[in-house]
């Protein structure tokens, strides 16, 4: 007997639910960030980097750069959903980046699940990274991008911290891979 072609679209193929994995570990990064943040040593958030001559950025800058791009993000490639306003990287406070962060967080994986839905009807089609950036396709690349964006400042918040001698409780630094990614691949093989 012939075997039923696999939709692709359908809501238990193997695309989609390797996507739900995706989505489950963008769901994680933010939890990364709010963990730094919970446990950052308020004298580091505005202190002046050693390469503060270069341009280099504040661990607070370095935050409110984070938020600000997911507002970009959000703002071309999915207008549809609300922005929470921008955060002043020169004025923030950790409370305001916190709660910035967890609700451009949400509205990213709202975006994200859209993208990688694989839905003929899906709003979110293309992902606009700035005008400096040709636009991609909203697919795994999207992802890969905003993920890898993300961790690449979360490494340079982690080492400036420790530069300037308020390095993070090793169960904090750890905890970002240890604790939370261990509970990311405990949900996916929940799940698949």
């Amino acid at each position: 007997m012939p075997q039923k072609a696999h939709n692709p679209h359908s809501p238990h193929s193997p695309a989609d639910a390797g996507n739900q994995g995706l989505i489950r570990i963008y769901a994680i990064n933010d939890a990364m960030n709010q963990l730094i943040l919970s446990h950052l040593d308020p004298r580091a958030w505005r202190a002046e980097p050693p390469s503060v001559s270069r341009g280099g950025r504040t661990v607070a800058a370095i935050f409110a750069h984070l938020h600000n791009n997911r507002l970009v993000w959000l703002k071309h490639s999915a207008p549809h959903l609300k922005r929470p306003e921008p955060l002043d990287p020169a004025g923030c406070t950790m409370k305001q980046a916190a709660s910035a962060h967890k609700k451009s967080g949400e509205q990213c994986l709202l975006m994200l699940s859209d993208a990688l839905s694989g839905k003929p009807n899906r709003r979110v089609t293309r992902f606009f990274r700035g005008s400096w950036a040709p636009i991609w396709p909203a697919n795994v690349t999207m992802f890969a991008y905003m993920f890898s964006h993300e961790a690449h400042h979360r490494g340079q918040i982690l080492m400036l911290a420790h530069q300037l001698g308020y390095r993070l409780p090793d169960e904090t630094a750890y905890g970002i891979w240890n604790k939370l990614w261990r509970r990311a691949v405990r949900g996916m093989q929940r799940s698949g």
